[in-house]
């Protein structure tokens, strides 16, 4: 690929700059290229003059390329970071990570820069480079989604320039060429559009217009303003469908009937069509770049087409349920259709769970009332796992087997405009529907609790559309539909909704005033729209307000990205032990996203914590079981912002500042290793981002090394040497910590981890995520000797752990019960289990002691929280004479606040990174970084 300097005034008819330039800049990941261009901003024509671009070939690199090209093509230039007044970004659709690149490179330099970030679509950018190369014509931008799938949008590209025909959307790429052959694209004049000849053309399925329509509509306004600000009379001869997009590469023979290729360097965004997209959305109205509140970093998310493979997975789950149920009485469930052919989707996937299919005979089964005789997997147990909230209740995604609650609860509240089963039951399986009921349990374990409330949306031409929320009387005033409509709303924006609409009726004031407090305003009205002839209210809105309705548990709480926000935590522990923070030099800014938690941190000079925001994920991966690494990507996307926000706003407070900017601080540090690649990228991403933008030194911190310094949150005096007991969700070992950042790890887990143990087990018994809180909940009412579980490698002669085997134990004493007609004792299972756990990991650690001679033993990781463990590990070192370190509850999870203390000991060694760097999975502890 080509890098170029090109002025554009001539083109866009714009006159050069007589004042100081304001610049916009351009970037996007969103495949194999990246693509960056520069452009000054003028604000009365609302046009954009290019002064650069670069479209440069990544190969998998776009999170070690982007800044460092940014750097280098602004610096060719001769502009200076503070020049720039507006971020654009691709949002994408394209690869997941790459859009996830852009998008946190760009929230994080807009928010060190302090402007706004306007998000373009990527497909978008590839159309105008279409415009720009000079192509007209109808356009087909097919972008490759992966997995034998596309991205397919057609365009109308004439002398005013790109005009969107479609949303964005993901099909099967087979599919999408069938689509695309089947339209009529060779009619010869567009004055005959409105009658093409009896079997030329055909609608494309889920395309609404095709290129007879097109063209009808586009001679309907003749005049267009072109880029280069003139008047032009539209027109468009009979041509071929011409054709763009990198999903080409790929499947280039396959799309040749639909219609001409466009040359390759048409097929992926550029600089110049990110620029000419903005523009366009600057002349349209929807987007301002001088507008900084507008364009709030913290608004800009990607494209979604779908939703997570997880929760995909997870409706399919519930449509085939009651067809299987049914199947075994022997009739057919009513509007539940089996596998869609035509899409190669389908649509149901998954074994039932009895307890489902109880509930299709209006039971709803406590765990005791599971067939004895059913072996219980971990993945069916998923199925029931989404915990109550403080009130009992609990939002699950609305299976087949409730469609028969819901049409009793519609017909009490709904009257005759209600719906019935069968019509319920039509709508779960559908890909374009989002549907959400809430259910209220005494807490027993495994139990699904009454149906209480549902909502259900259907999402078409980026709005999505409530069809129903209902609560039932004895359960308003909860927040029940409140917090339904988030849960609707946030599939339908990741199933690609913008807005949001709805029909009230004119008399329900109660319902309009919740409507508008969600920020959804009256538009219209349709009369006698009612059963009962009453009129109904239109209402319509933005799609971001819904999806952030949920209410924080206390007034004083703040939430972000539907994450209620614990705010410093750590750093009132570490304020009650030395003192609160001063503002002393360096302050540095920590992020910590490796797994599920988004959090930052300010550490000042003499490593007091100024400031620490965690933000956890917890709910939103409790029904699954444990954690869904795509979810928790996206959750990183939206909430980074804010946790960072939050953090330096809680700083300033904190040392008496009136305010602390990014362009306050004297680094910014990240965790880049190890944990889940996709959350890591979004941090790392960010922090590259913030810290270029605020020219700043950037620091890289192994996670794990993190935990070890979190010990000294509530013991500031600890010093190694020592041996360190790391037990977490993702890591089980002893270290030897010969000395700040001299580490050497004796032993881990050769499969297993201790807290993924602990999440496996309370999957099986059906007790929710995490595992561990509520395993020890269940366990402190138990008898640990009652069950003999294995203590695996108690006696292997070395330091290793092994908890697979124990974790098959337990579920093969789950099985055994069952089958022989027992109940559970599910207290005496917890604590049976958790003493096997703790009894090995205090015996190896005991032998570490005597190996290494130490005289401290500290404890890091999530699992570090687990009193059983805590009160072992007092017991023996007490006995041993051996000092014990434990960190503070709220440092023994994922937080920014031990990254923070890692990142000022690298700061005073001057051990920077570059922004060439990137996330890792898996790193060494015992080598140096």
């Amino acid at each position: 690929m080509s890098e170029t300097k090109s002025p554009a005034s001539a083109a866009l008819g714009v006159d050069a700059p007589c004042h100081e330039p304001a610049y916009v800049l351009a970037f996007d990941t969103a495949n194999e290229v990246i693509a960056i261009g520069v452009g000054v901003l003028h604000e009365e024509a609302r046009a954009i003059e290019l002064v650069a671009h670069a479209e440069i070939e990544a190969r998998r690199q776009s999170n070690t390329q982007l800044i460092p090209r940014i750097d280098a093509l602004l610096a060719e230039n001769g502009i200076a970071r503070g020049d720039i007044v507006c971020v654009c970004v691709g949002r994408g659709p394209g690869s997941f990570t790459g859009v996830r690149i852009a998008m946190a490179t760009a929230k994080g330099i807009a928010s060190a820069l302090e402007v706004g970030l306007v998000g373009v679509s990527s497909l978008d950018a590839v159309a105008w480079g279409v415009w720009e190369f000079g192509a007209r014509g109808e356009v087909a931008v097919v972008a490759d989604a992966m997995r034998k799938e596309v991205y397919p949008v057609r365009y109308l590209v004439d002398d005013a320039g790109a005009h969107r025909l479609e949303a964005d959307r993901v099909v099967k790429a087979d599919l999408a060429a069938e689509e695309l052959a089947e339209c009529d694209t060779t009619t010869p004049d567009a004055s005959d559009a409105g009658a093409p000849e009896a079997g030329r053309h055909t609608p494309c399925s889920n395309s609404p217009r095709c290129a007879a329509e097109l063209r009808a509509e586009h001679a309907a306004r003749p005049q267009e303003l072109s880029c280069s600000g003139e008047l032009v009379v539209a027109s468009l001869p009979g041509q071929r469908l011409l054709l763009a997009g990198d999903a080409l590469k790929k499947y280039r023979d396959l799309f040749a009937p639909c219609g001409e290729a466009l040359p390759e360097n048409t097929w992926t965004p550029t600089g110049a069509g990110l620029l000419l997209a903005l523009q366009a959305g600057w002349r349209s109205g929807e987007c301002d770049p001088f507008d900084a509140v507008r364009h709030n970093p913290a608004f800009a998310l990607p494209v979604y087409t779908r939703l997570s493979d997880a929760e995909e997975n997870e409706r399919a789950r519930a449509a085939r349920a009651a067809r299987e149920g049914a199947a075994r009485e022997g009739e057919a469930k009513p509007g539940v259709p089996d596998a869609n052919l035509r899409t190669g989707v389908q649509d149901a996937e998954a074994v039932a769970h009895p307890s489902l299919v109880h509930s299709l005979a209006g039971k709803t089964p406590a765990y005791e009332e599971t067939s004895p005789a059913h072996h219980a997997t971990l993945h069916e147990q998923s199925i029931l796992v989404a915990p109550p909230d403080e009130q009992g209740i609990s939002y699950k995604p609305l299976d087949v087997s409730h469609v028969g609650c819901v049409a009793a609860l519609e017909s009490r509240i709904m009257g005759s405009d209600a719906w019935n089963e069968s019509l319920v039951a039509d709508e779960i399986p559908r890909r374009d529907r989002t549907w959400w009921a809430a259910y209220a349990s005494e807490g027993k374990p495994g139990e699904v609790g009454t149906l209480v409330g549902y909502a259900g949306g259907w999402v078409v031409d980026g709005d999505v559309q409530i069809l129903k929320v209902g609560t039932d009387p004895a359960w308003r005033r909860r927040g029940i539909a409140r917090e339904l409509l988030a849960h609707v709303a946030a599939d339908a924006r990741n199933l690609g909704a913008q807005t949001v609409s709805l029909e009230v009726r004119a008399g329900n004031e109660g319902a309009q005033a919740l409507y508008r407090a969600l920020g959804l305003a009256p538009v219209g009205a349709r009369p006698r729209y009612y059963s009962d002839r009453e009129d109904a209210l239109i209402m319509q809105g933005d799609l971001a307000a819904l999806v952030g309705a949920t209410e924080p548990a206390e007034e004083s709480s703040r939430l972000v990205a539907g994450m209620e926000l614990q705010v410093d935590a750590s750093h009132d522990v570490q304020a009650t032990a030395v003192g609160a923070a001063g503002a002393s030099r360096p302050l540095i800014l920590a992020i910590e996203s490796s797994c599920d938690e988004t959090a930052a941190a300010i550490v000042d000079g003499e490593g007091a914590l100024a400031s620490d925001v965690v933000a956890s994920q917890i709910d939103f991966h409790a029904r699954f079981g444990g954690v869904v690494p795509e979810i928790a990507s996206r959750k990183h996307i939206e909430a980074i912002c804010g946790v960072c926000d939050e953090c330096l706003e809680v700083a300033a407070k904190n040392l008496g500042m009136r305010s602390l900017r990014w362009r306050d601080l004297s680094a910014v540090a990240v965790t880049y290793a190890p944990g889940l690649v996709g959350a890591l990228v979004v941090g790392v991403a960010f922090a590259k981002g913030a810290a270029w933008a605020a020219d700043v030194p950037l620091i890289g911190v192994n996670h794990l090394e993190g935990h070890l310094y979190a010990n000294r949150i509530g013991c500031p005096d600890f010093t190694p040497p020592a041996v360190v007991s790391l037990v977490s969700g993702g890591n089980t070992m002893l270290v030897h910590m010969k000395g700040w950042g001299d580490y050497e790890t004796l032993g881990t887990t050769i499969d297993d981890a201790v807290g993924e143990a602990f999440d496996k087990v309370a999957k099986a018994l059906g007790l929710g995520y995490p595992g561990g809180p509520v395993i020890s909940r269940y366990g402190a009412k138990g008898d640990p000797r009652a069950i003999a579980f294995p203590r695996a490698m108690m006696h292997s002669g070395d330091l290793r752990f092994s908890l697979s085997g124990l974790k098959t134990a337990v579920v093969t004493y789950i099985n055994g019960e069952r089958e022989a007609g027992r109940e559970l004792n599910v207290p005496d299972i917890c604590a049976s289990f958790e003493a096997a756990v703790v009894d090995v990991q205090v015996a190896k650690a005991k032998r570490a002691l005597e190996m290494t001679g130490a005289r401290t033993l500290c404890v890091g990781g999530g699992v570090a929280a687990n009193p059983v463990l805590r009160a072992s590990y007092e017991k023996m070192c007490s006995k041993a004479g051996v000092r014990l370190v434990l960190p503070p509850l709220s440092a023994c999870g994922d937080n920014a606040g031990m990254i923070a203390l890692v990142a000022l000991d690298r700061f005073r060694q001057k051990k920077f990174f570059s922004f060439d760097f990137d996330a890792k999975a898996h790193v060494n502890l015992d080598e140096p970084y």
